[in-house]
This record gives structure tokens, sequence and C-alpha cells, in this order.
């Protein structure tokens, strides 16, 4: 939420259900929470680390305004998102526990993934290597190969949207792009680097853009920046259509085997999207040890584990954060994170009748 943005699988079973604290969440209301800081800002809202007043466990709060929802278009996304959060759970996804909305906002309450995002993790380390790339890739396939037996697409797979739990596990967060396709849609959306070349084209696309994305992914993770890039979006498309890539020397040549695969602009030839779908990625060489089973039950062990002191420290979220992050004196201490303005945005103007009955069902 904090970046810009432009505008037949295996039948898989529900792996998880939410449980513990997350399901005693169920019809609190916003004045059950404390609301202590923002973590993340975007274009018509933010995410704030709350508190539960009674338990005092932490989660983060998706805060939308309806005037900017419907100003800038998005109403359809953001009931999209909530939609489709509200009917999936998975290991690698991060969980939606209520949805709610009064006059002025929108608010999805989500667990609180202390980790922070991938992206800054890979700013810190410049590239990652090989073996880190294949364990955050698997876990990716995992949560692609359940959505896409639900017929979600998520279109909006990116090193910020990647988030790590406390042991070092991926959460698959921000949905406001995911949408339930029967057949193929037409939007325009996405990241310009990360965009398959149908959505370019506009020519009609489906489940096949996620594969084109980790195809990206996996490249940027192990180079350290995406294969298509320009100052500019349009130029960033040029070469996205062109196709031509700079492949580095020290890229293994099995990796870049599968790159090469999930980067085919046909998409009816691309890795993912043919008659076996995710296990034609899951059987690739570069995932030969790999044991799937294993990776849906978090039993790998993850390359990083984050340095998180308490359960709502908000240091990792900071995109400028060091590697070595500073101890915290209290629960409540912030004199070491970035901050966001808050800009009294509690302050924000309520929406009309005709508008807030826009999301009766939110």
């Amino acid at each position: 939420m904090a970046s810009a943005k432009v505008a037949k699988v295996k039948k898989q079973t529900n792996p998880v259900s939410k449980k513990g604290s997350e399901s005693s969440e169920e019809g609190k209301k916003l004045s059950d929470y404390e609301i202590l800081s923002t973590i993340g800002t975007g274009t018509f809202g933010r995410v704030v680390l709350v508190r539960n007043r009674e338990t005092k466990d932490y989660f983060a709060l998706k805060v939308m305004a309806i005037t900017d929802v419907i100003r800038l278009r998005q109403v359809e996304h953001v009931t999209n998102e909530k939609e489709i959060l509200s009917s999936i759970s998975h290991p690698f996804i991060v969980n939606m526990l209520w949805a709610n909305h009064d006059n002025t906002f929108l608010y999805m309450l989500m667990e609180y993934v202390p980790g922070g995002e991938v992206f800054s993790y890979l700013r810190n380390y410049g590239r990652f290597s090989n073996a880190m790339a294949n364990f955050y890739a698997s876990e990716i396939i995992s949560a692609l190969e359940y959505l896409h037996s639900r017929s979600i697409v998520y279109r909006d797979l990116k090193p910020e949207n990647l988030l790590l739990d406390r042991e070092g596990h991926l959460k698959i967060t921000d949905f406001g792009f995911a949408k339930k396709l029967l057949d193929r849609t037409w939007t325009l959306c996405g990241t310009p680097e990360y965009l398959a070349p149908e959505i370019i084209q506009s020519k009609g696309h489906s489940k096949a853009v996620d594969w084109w994305s980790l195809g990206i992914l996996i490249f940027e993770m192990i180079v350290g920046f995406p294969p298509f890039f320009d100052d500019q979006p349009f130029g960033i498309y040029e070469k996205i259509l062109a196709g031509k890539i700079e492949w580095p020397r020290h890229l293994d040549p099995v990796v870049k085997d599968l790159i090469k695969k999930l980067l085919v602009p046909d998409r009816t030839k691309r890795l993912g999207n043919m008659k076996n779908g995710a296990d034609d990625v899951k059987k690739h060489k570069w995932f030969k040890s790999v044991d799937w089973d294993d990776v849906l039950a978090k039993k790998l062990t993850p390359p990083i584990k984050p340095e998180v002191m308490y359960a709502g420290d908000i240091s990792n979220y900071s995109h400028c954060a060091p590697p070595i992050i500073p101890k915290v004196a209290h629960d409540g201490d912030t004199k070491n994170f970035d901050t966001y303005p808050e800009d009294n945005w509690q302050k924000t103007a309520a929406a009309g009748e005709q508008d807030i009955a826009l999301f009766a069902d939110f």
C-alpha cells in the first residue's frame, strides 16, 4: 500500500484456519483498539498499528477514506480486496480478521506481520543468494497455487508486497488488485516493471500474469534489480515487449532456465499456465530438493529471521532500516523508527449518504 502503482490448477485444500487471538477479534469494534502509529501510507489510505485494549495484542488496521476511494475510482478494487481476503486463509497470505466502515472510513483489520517488507531486506543485502531466492519463491508458489485453485488472480507480486513474519516466513499482502476470474479481464493495473506483455497490449489477461511476475521477482531477488527498467513507465513497457534481457554472469544456469520459461510472452506456453498448472513450476529442476509438503507446513528454515524485539515492534517497517536493528527500550519506543506524518487523518470529512451506501456490505 505504501508504494506507487499503475492503475487447470491442482486443487489444494484449505491448509489453515484462523485461530487463537486472531479469531477472537471477530465482532470487535474500532473503539476496542488503541491506534498507535502509521506504518504505511498510500494514495487513499494508510495502515496503522493498533492494539486490542483488553488483550494487548497487536494488529495492522488498513484505513481508507471513502471520499478518496470514490474520487480515485477504486471502489471495485477495494470491494474485491475485502471479498477475497474474507474468503481465503493460507500460511503465506496475510489474514484479514474483520472489515467494517463508518461514515468516513473503510476498515480492514489484519494480522500484524512484524518482520517488515522483503523489499527492505533485498535493498540491504543488494541481492539474495540462490538458496534464499529459492526459499521465498517456494512459499510464493504455494500461495499462488492456492489462489489460482480458487480462480483468484493476484496481479501485484513484488518485494514491497511480501512481508516476513517473526520466524522469517512470507506473508503476501495488499490484495487491492486481486480479482476472482472465470475467464479474462482487461483492467490495466499492477506495477510497471512487473507487468506481463498481455496487460500492456490490452489483450485480456488471466492467472498467467502471476507466473510472469514470479519470473520478474526471482530475477530481481538474485540480481538486485528487475530485468526491465527505465526512468519512465513507457520505456519499461517498450523493453518488456522487446523481451531482451541482459543476463549477469553469476546467474546459475538452472534458475536462468526457470526465469526464461516464466517470462515467455506467449501465455499459452508460459510455465505455470499450461496443462499441469503450478505443478510444472514445482517440478522444475531448480526446485528438485524442495519438499512441497514441508514448504506448506513451514518446516523449512527461513534464511532471514527478523530481529523483532516485541509483538508490536515496527522498526522493520523503515525502508531505510539498517541491517542491524537497534534495541528497543520499551514496548512503545519509536525513537529508532522512521515516522510517517499523521496529517490529522482522523479529522477527514465524512462522505455523503449516497457514497456510504456503496459500501453497505463492507
